[in-house]
């Protein structure tokens, strides 16, 4: 005689407040669905459906898009990018200000005016130059 095991499915039911924690902790942008999916045991429909319920963003007939990338990576990235541009435009000020204390001394000391001097009628170019 052949005996077969099969296996009882079960379901599980899970309280509101348990629900409400797998939502905020989506809202937090702690975790991803698919994250909470894995570390719960629990399906991504499944969870989807309870952001639809008891999120606090969300408004009637509106669509939840999850980004990839959570949007506090998002900020740190923004914030170091900010902060490498704005070393890029401190040194590029310091040559500045080095290049225009060079020009001064020229002109003080050297008696060489490097600016351009706006007053001045343009040249004519080279012209033929005469054959010896």
């Amino acid at each position: 005689m052949k005996t077969t095991i099969r296996v009882i499915a079960t379901r599980r039911r899970f309280t509101d407040d348990f629900k409400r924690e797998i939502v905020s902790q989506f809202e937090k942008g702690s975790m991803n669905t698919l994250q909470l999916s894995r570390h719960y045991s629990i399906s991504q429909q499944s969870i989807y459906n309870w952001i639809y319920k008891f999120s606090t963003f969300n408004e009637l007939g509106a669509r939840i898009v999850e980004m990839k990338e959570s949007s506090t990576s998002k900020l740190k990235e923004m914030e170091e990018r900010i902060k490498e541009l704005e070393r890029a435009v401190g040194q590029k000020q310091i040559k500045i200000d080095y290049l225009e204390k060079m020009i001064d001394i020229a002109k003080t000391d050297l008696h060489i005016d490097i600016k351009k001097n706006y007053g001045t009628p343009q040249s004519g170019g080279s012209g033929k130059s005469e054959k010896k």
